[in-house]
């Protein structure tokens, strides 16, 4: 399992961790993910999103959903 946002696909991020004494130590930051359950076509699944995604889908008032949108091809006649 990786440590992505399933939603916006934040992931981790490396840098230098710097001391009082200008030391530079590798450091790695990684996203605040939460696990949630989604019902998608009857079926419950289990999704990684980042808490900043969770709280915009509350604040829009829509509960978190990712939905895949099939595409349609065009009918001959």
């Amino acid at each position: 399992m990786s440590r992505v946002c399933e939603y916006c696909g934040k992931g981790s991020q490396h840098g230098n961790k710097v001391s009082n004494s200008y030391i530079h130590t590798r450091k790695v930051w990684r996203p605040n993910l939460v696990e949630i359950k989604t019902v998608e076509d009857g079926t419950t699944v289990t999704r990684k999103i980042c808490t900043r995604c969770l709280r915009t889908s509350d604040a829009l008032g829509v509960p978190f959903k990712k939905v895949k949108v099939p595409v349609q091809k065009a009918e001959t006649k």
